[in-house]
């Protein structure tokens, strides 16, 4: 009876599974523009990063693979994969991976001070 009720709920599922398995075309920017928060003493920022590029914020050093978002839809859900280390406390990664504009909290930067999050990405 439970293998029976397991395997009707992996079925109902898998089928929106299935359905998101449809990659949509995507074109790649020139960079892209974060957002960073420290949570300390509440300053934000709007950090211009291009591809293959280094920005820093506070004892944080950002680097940007590259940027992507829907083929024809710039202001479309970019996402971006970055790698963000603390050079001056530790020699391990904060952060990396892809961040979702449309979802930061998906993939989140994990630090006791900083946020960092994906805006937009830029085509010029």
């Amino acid at each position: 009876m439970i293998r029976a009720l397991l395997v009707a709920a992996l079925s109902l599922t898998a089928l929106p599974l299935q359905a998101q398995q449809v990659q949509e075309a995507t074109t790649t920017g020139t960079g892209a523009i974060l957002r960073g928060l420290d949570k300390i003493n509440g300053n934000v920022i709007d950090i211009d990063i291009q591809n293959g590029g280094v920005a820093r914020m506070g004892g944080l050093v950002i680097r940007m693979r590259e940027c992507r978002y829907p083929e024809g839809n710039q202001a479309g859900d970019a996402f971006a994969f970055l790698t963000v280390t603390e050079p001056e406390k530790t020699d391990d990664t904060v952060f990396e991976g892809w961040m979702m504009a449309s979802a930061p909290a998906l993939n989140a930067m994990d630090h006791a001070r900083y946020d960092i999050w994906v805006l937009r990405c830029k085509s010029s």
